[in-house]
């Protein structure tokens, strides 16, 4: 377990302790806020490490102006996989049709990893950060939470945010089961990385059947590819820890497919990454409860077929970071806004990863449809936008005070 460096000085009244569970997109982009904001942010990780590897992700929107006020902006752009049209293609390898770039890409589209990494050195100076270790119980009373550690001694902090994704352990702690929030989209996902063997450049293949799809597309200046798997299901009965038994679910599926499906099949097993996990959405009364509160997909996902969980990310950072210095640090206060700030942004795209789901698997579309489906990708038909408001953004404390008010673990 790694952390930054400690301090016995006292705790500062300028700098409020927030213990942040996830270390992927939200968490890293909240502690940002929070950090400028005069809080003094925590950030816990179960990997060892920053994440490597993932599919891309896009940027819409507001989610663009986000990483602009965050200085971001242009270093992103430079990582830009620049994603053309990719090709629909049948058994034999035929091109049979066009998909538009408009419907899978963004305004602007990097790797996932690529990202990940960006926003932990943004944020490693001044952010502590706890890696190979997770919440492992919370107890809350009038004036914090006592946290304990799988690994790492019991700390107490102001608040406790779950940024922690889809399997939430924060939301399971705090909120309830799994069960009772997350919804199946039908879809299961493998996604890993392998050489671009197909000497494609800025573009993809995928390849389609009934109740199953397959693509590879490049990455990182057509160095890299990375491929993935979709199979139709509505519940599969996995280990979550399990790679090889995930792996052998795809290999099942898939045996009998065409095209570039046996070698796919082959560089999965030997992937140096692999992911997998269903394609669901979080539906919750409240992201909030007394001191702790959700982000990201750990109290929204809108599911992958959505286009838009990382920009719900960032800007659902931006927003509750600003909620609470707007509100001087009252968490009931900036919560509730937070949530009233987000509600109806996160319901639209919400109904847009659901009908996602429902033609994902549509077989063979002919080039009409996915002309059609081009023309209603999110960004041309989304109408209700989020404004971002202008947060005061104070002058942050001295390191020092921070890492008092921080501590060791």
């Amino acid at each position: 377990m790694t952390t930054t460096a400690r301090t016995t000085a006292t705790r500062t009244t300028t700098a409020r302790t927030v213990l942040i569970s996830g270390a992927s997109v939200a968490g890293p982009a909240l502690a940002y806020w929070l950090r400028r904001h005069g809080f003094a942010p925590t950030v816990v990780e179960r990997a060892d490490a920053v994440r490597e590897g993932g599919y891309a992700v896009d940027f819409r929107g507001e989610a663009l102006d986000v990483l602009d006020r965050m200085g971001l902006l242009e270093r992103i752009r430079e990582l830009d996989t620049e994603m053309g049209d990719a090709a629909m293609v049948d058994a034999e390898g035929r091109q049979y049709a066009t998909l538009p770039a408009v419907i899978f890409a963004g305004d602007l589209e990097v790797l996932k990893g690529d990202l990940t990494r960006m926003l932990y050195e943004a944020t490693r100076e001044d952010v502590e950060y706890v890696f190979g270790d997770s919440i492992a119980s919370l107890t809350e009373d009038e004036d914090g939470v006592e946290v304990t550690f799988e690994r790492g001694t019991p700390r107490r902090f102001d608040l406790v945010v779950g940024a922690d994704g889809l399997h939430s352990r924060t939301r399971a702690l705090a909120f309830g089961p799994e069960e009772q929030f997350v919804r199946h989209l039908g879809i299961y996902t493998a996604i890993f990385s392998l050489d671009n063997y197909l000497g494609l450049e800025n573009t993809g293949r995928l390849y389609a059947a009934p109740g199953k799809a397959a693509n590879i597309f490049t990455a990182r200046a057509n160095t890299e590819a990375r491929a993935a798997f979709h199979l139709a299901a509505e519940h599969l009965e996995y280990d979550r820890h399990d790679r090889v038994g995930q792996q052998r679910i795809i290999a099942e599926r898939f045996a009998d497919e065409g095209w570039e499906i046996p070698r796919l099949l082959h560089e999965m097993a030997q992937a140096p990454d692999f992911f997998f996990d269903a394609n669901a959405q979080v539906e919750m009364d409240s992201w909030s409860k007394g001191r702790i509160v959700l982000l990201g997909d750990a109290g929204y996902c809108a599911g992958p077929t959505s286009g838009r969980g990382t920009s719900q990310a960032l800007i659902g950072a931006y927003v509750l970071a600003g909620e609470l210095a707007a509100s001087g640090g009252d968490h009931t206060t900036a919560f509730a806004a937070y949530e009233r700030e987000m509600r109806g942004y996160v319901s639209e795209h919400q109904s847009v990863g659901r009908e996602g789901a429902e033609r994902f698997f549509m077989p063979a579309p002919t080039q009409e449809i996915l002309d059609m489906l081009a023309a209603q990708a999110p960004e041309n038909t989304r109408t209700t936008p989020i404004r971002l408001r202008d947060y005061a953004a104070p002058s942050s404390p001295e390191p020092a005070a921070v890492a008092a008010a921080v501590g060791g673990v």
